[in-house]
């Protein structure tokens, strides 16, 4: 039941999907962010039927990509949004770490938020507006492995704020069943992209990689660590390089 409890937390802090109520303790929420990519299981299982539909109905490309953009905040209620907006604020500033980690504080949005939400929207439904059927596993593990790796990181990443829910998170957590489910979650996610060819999951892999490294070198710099903000920008910017590679890479390669 523990297990349970902890996958209902996942769901109920990381999506805006109907769930049971329970108890937040420090018990329940131990596994809770092994349950974060089943999240993007769920994202991904609607954008792959989303372009199944598409593709049957002969919907235009137009509205296949801005649906389709818009499903992941349907399902999250765009909390990792939230976070990449704020992100964006403050990397804009050029202010010093602690005014930047103020400026993710605040619950105001300024004008480089709204223009890299807009810009972010676009990029998203213009890719997915040349997805394919046949390529919705590959698109939908994006959402997945964008949450494992984000899950994986606050496991190993340090906390820019002791006291934020990041790091409650993380104090909760069991960091090598973390880690373990981490590694899991990409194998399996590399194994659907290798259906589409082993160049493509190469790809999809070095990408991680990069973002992976950019992530913490960013986050170190200009804040000092991670946030929950910053781990929000992390999944979304990993999430839409990945469908970029899944859906203009292939054609590449």
């Amino acid at each position: 039941m523990r297990i349970l409890r902890s996958a209902v937390i996942a769901f109920s802090t990381y999506s805006r999907l109907p769930m049971p109520q329970v108890e937040w303790t420090e018990e329940n929420r131990k596994y809770a962010m092994c349950f974060f990519p089943l999240v993007g299981a769920v994202i991904g299982a609607l954008v792959w039927l989303w372009l199944a539909v598409c593709a049957r109905l002969k919907i235009s490309a137009f509205l296949q990509g801005a649906l389709g953009a818009c499903l992941p905040l349907l399902v999250t209620g765009g909390i990792h949004m939230d976070g990449f907006m704020d992100t964006t604020d403050a990397l804009a500033s050029w202010q010093p770490k602690e005014k930047k980690l103020e400026i993710l504080k605040d619950s105001r949005v300024g004008a480089f938020a709204v223009m890299g939400c807009a810009a972010y929207m676009l990029l998203s439904a213009a890719l997915l507006s040349e997805a394919k059927p046949v390529l919705g596993a590959q698109i939908g593990a994006c959402f997945v492995l964008s949450r494992a790796m984000s899950a994986w990181a606050l496991t190993v990443l340090r906390s820019a704020r002791p006291e934020g829910m990041l790091d409650k998170f993380a104090s909760a957590a069991r960091r090598r069943m973390v880690a373990v489910s981490g590694g899991v979650y990409a194998l399996l996610c590399l194994g659907v992209w290798c259906v589409g060819g082993f160049w493509l999951a190469l790809l999809c892999a070095a990408l991680t990689a990069i973002v992976t490294l950019y992530y913490r070198h960013m986050a170190y710099k200009q804040f000092g660590g991670v946030t929950g903000d910053l781990a929000g920008w992390y999944s979304q910017t990993l999430e839409l390089c990945l469908i970029a590679a899944v859906t203009m890479g292939g054609k590449l390669i």
